[in-house]
């Protein structure tokens, strides 16, 4: 493929304020710094290390409870540090905004822990202080223990959880788009008005689970709304992403899984009267890089090293019986574990192995080394960075094995290599973190939120 024929990747580096992530065990490695997690400067040199490596945006993963069941112990997730302790990721940006310029700053955060009032505040404010640069995941929870922690007695059943989503986003639409009219804030010195009244409005949300009157206490950011980001392959979650979601992120085992999750959620989107490119798909990946195979090769068996089992099964929250806390039989077919959360994560295992079902006892095994992981020299992972873009990816998600070493190889050692190939911005992107995703600031006409504009 010429430089003519490929248009600019957009790449996200995908992290957790926390001390293991994804990569179970790789914070043992002498060069990881992840451990101290609690330190803000790791997190400001690591931002700026990616707005002048040419990423455009940090994307920060999160949760609200313990992996495992609600009664089962909870000791492999505090040895290995395994998402316990973490941190508050919509804190942490504060910090990141006022230290870079333009990168784009995403965070997680779940319908279950913050009332869409109090969020919506939340959000316009790290907006105005970043000038624009915010980006929301919507997750909707997938652990009990989440649930136990705001006050349920139970997971609530997987579908109504994306039924929840919409009413929450319907909020904060009606906050973020509704509340005030343009040319509403005036800071009128010589008249002594700050702001017109009239052009300020409240809600008046009545609904199944929220009562809000409003208006919105910030006056409207850059964007309004924030950047709508969103991960689910359940049938639910594709439909909820078709309607809200501005970027997904994938984690498909290969380009043509990859394309059919694209092209099925962009078909619900165009159904639902959206454009195909009103969505931009990031896939999640992860790489070991060498300036030779050989070299590539020792350098997987180093991380491979590092990698704790324990840590894996715990995490996907898939190898214990959900309520006694028991393993499960190892050769028990995947399709056969039946529980509220993980069903993206158990049909994306099944994908990958297309000669059998899967069993329990492949479970840590695939996810540790099938997950996304790519080795080779600089100008293999060009090649493949290029097969998923011909499947309609249009980013990159770079999961990393320690923090900062990770993305310094990648900016040091793949970027320049991209940038040949012509899959790297020439120019760095300004500006919002829409407009660098979209080219526009705010939600695109066709988009469900925008529908809120003007209503009241």
């Amino acid at each position: 493929m010429t430089r003519e024929q490929v248009t600019p990747l957009l790449f996200s580096a995908f992290v957790m304020n926390t001390n293991s992530h994804i990569q179970h065990g790789l914070w043992r490695h002498p060069g990881a710094q992840q451990s101290d997690f609690n330190d803000v400067n790791l997190w400001i040199k690591l931002a700026r290390k990616l707005e002048a490596g040419g990423f455009d945006a940090i994307f920060f993963a999160d949760v609200v409870g313990l992996y495992g069941p609600v009664e089962g112990s909870y000791e492999v997730n505090a040895r290995e540090g395994l998402q316990i302790p973490s941190n508050d990721p919509s804190v942490l940006l504060a910090a990141l905004a006022v230290s870079t310029e333009h990168l784009g700053l995403a965070f997680t955060s779940s319908i279950i822990q913050a009332h869409p009032f109090e969020f919506a505040r939340r959000v316009s404010t790290l907006d105005h202080i970043s000038n624009g640069r915010i980006g929301w995941n919507v997750v909707t929870s997938s652990l009990e223990n989440s649930a136990r922690n705001f006050g349920m007695d139970r997971l609530v059943e997987h579908d109504e959880r994306y039924r929840w989503a919409q009413e929450y986003l319907d909020v904060v639409y009606k906050l973020w788009e509704g509340s005030w009219d343009d040319g509403a804030l005036l800071k009128d010195k010589a008249r002594g008005i700050y702001a017109d009244h009239k052009k300020i409005h409240k809600i008046n949300h009545r609904g199944e689970r929220y009562s809000v009157d409003g208006p919105h206490l910030p006056s409207p950011t850059r964007q309004r709304t924030p950047m709508i980001f969103q991960a689910g392959a359940s049938p639910a979650g594709r439909a909820f992403a078709a309607r809200n979601a501005e970027g997904v992120f994938l984690l498909s085992p290969t380009p043509e899984i990859a394309k059919k999750d694209i092209d099925a959620t962009r078909a619900l989107a165009v159904a639902g009267g959206r454009r195909a490119e009103d969505i931009r798909f990031l896939q999640g990946l992860t790489f070991v890089v060498g300036s030779t195979e050989e070299e590539a090769k020792r350098r997987e068996e180093e991380v491979d090293n590092y990698i704790s089992t324990d840590g894996f099964l715990a995490h996907i929250n898939l190898g214990l019986d959900q309520k006694t806390g028991t393993p499960l039989d190892p050769d028990l077919p995947l399709k056969e574990i039946k529980q509220e959360g993980g069903l993206s994560h158990i049909a994306w295992l099944r994908q990958t192995m297309t000669d059998r079902e899967p069993t329990v006892r492949d479970l840590a095994q695939i996810t540790a080394r099938v997950r996304g992981r790519f080795v080779g020299t600089p100008d293999q992972i060009a090649d493949r960075l290029v097969e998923f873009q011909r499947a309609g990816v249009d980013g990159i998600n770079v999961m990393n094995w320690t923090i900062p070493g990770s993305y310094d190889v990648f900016i040091d050692e793949v970027m320049p290599t991209l940038a040949k190939r012509g899959l790297v911005r020439e120019e760095p992107a300004t500006g919002t973190l829409r407009h660098r995703f979209s080219g526009r600031d705010q939600l695109a006409d066709t988009h469900y939120g925008r529908q809120f504009r003007g209503a009241f």
